[in-house]
């Protein structure tokens, strides 16, 4: 299961992990957030140890959303060593998450 970020823990999950992390920036009321959903839940098994896989609600979470620039949802980060390193705007099919996400590996 991908791993609920927050405000409060996404230092600690984020910015110090030592593996690759993605993250989808997601809504409750957002249509192209649902589709994603289920990519991001198979993604969360599939790199299981290998890379980080998470999701931050913007509405609870605004203070990350705001520090990222995000504007539209769902947006995925890709992260390694703390930094932004790519990120995919938009729903999109699971290869493109799959390819980013096996290009920081």
């Amino acid at each position: 299961m991908a791993l609920e970020i927050t405000d409060a823990n996404f230092e600690e999950l984020v910015v110090k992990s030592d593996k690759p992390v993605m993250i989808d920036f997601w809504a409750v009321w957002c249509g192209p957030c649902r589709m994603i959903a289920p990519i991001v839940e198979e993604m969360a098994h599939e790199y299981e140890g290998k890379a980080v896989i998470g999701k931050v609600d913007v509405d609870s979470n605004p203070n990350v959303a705001m520090k990222y620039g995000i504007r539209n949802i769902p947006t995925v980060l890709f992260v390694k060593g703390g930094q932004v390193v790519d990120k995919q705007i938009g729903a999109a099919p699971k290869a493109a998450f799959t390819a980013k996400l096996d290009a920081i590996l």
